[in-house]
């Protein structure tokens, strides 16, 4: 029977639920938690069964990876390549926030984020949501996809999933979470960046830390 614990009751240790989310993830079992706008399956993203478990929960198609979310910039160096002064100054000013950059992943990285690591790339995010990034820092780097079933709209209130008690351990309960734009996702190549998506971060609030930010025609 999966547990659910309130963000929201002051009564409860922030701290003790962070260590229950990370014993649940260490012992190889997904949560389900809040993050700025939306609940998401949380998965060890090292944990190669628990990663597929959620892939399978969503009913994604062959080959589509994972998101990672990470506690800080420092554990984004030390899994991607590529993290030249140009990202860095990005991430610094951005995260954390709703900024996604696709970098690929450092060489002899295990894991398989549900594409058989045939992308060589990585979309990695530092969430504003203190919740999910304290379970990053205190677990490592998290495997994360919308607890909805794929090409569904993320759910915003904690009352359904597409799942069983069984196949999660615990739903950290924020309530109702609030409406707002998705991240802006940039790809890094050569210490440049490629506009891959607008979203909540402006190209101009961009290009005022750096101009070096291409956008496809």
């Amino acid at each position: 029977m999966a547990e659910r614990y309130s963000l929201l009751d002051g009564e409860i240790d922030f701290q003790e639920l962070i260590e229950r989310a990370v014993a649940a993830l260490r012992d190889g079992r997904l949560i389900i938690a809040p993050l700025e706008h939306a609940y998401v399956f949380v998965a060890d993203a090292f944990n190669h069964a628990a990663v597929k478990k959620l892939h399978l929960l969503r009913q994604d198609a062959r080959g589509v990876a994972a998101q990672v979310i990470v506690g800080d910039i420092k554990t984004v160096k030390g899994i991607t390549r590529e993290f030249g002064q140009t990202v860095n100054a990005v991430c610094e000013k951005f995260w954390p926030g709703l900024l996604t950059v696709n970098l690929p992943p450092a060489q002899g990285l295990v894991w398989d984020l549900g594409d058989e690591r045939t992308l060589d790339e990585i979309s990695i995010r530092v969430p504003e949501a203190d919740f999910v990034r304290e379970v990053a820092l205190a677990s490592g780097p998290l495997a994360i996809g919308a607890a909805a079933l794929s090409g569904r709209p993320a759910p915003r209130k904690s009352t359904f999933f597409p799942a069983l008690d069984g196949d999660y351990a615990a739903v950290f309960d924020a309530g109702e979470l609030p409406e707002g734009a998705t991240s802006t996702v940039l790809s890094a190549k050569d210490d440049g960046l490629i506009l891959r998506r607008a979203g909540a971060i402006s190209l101009a609030e961009l290009r005022a830390i750096t101009p070096n930010i291409a956008v496809p025609a």
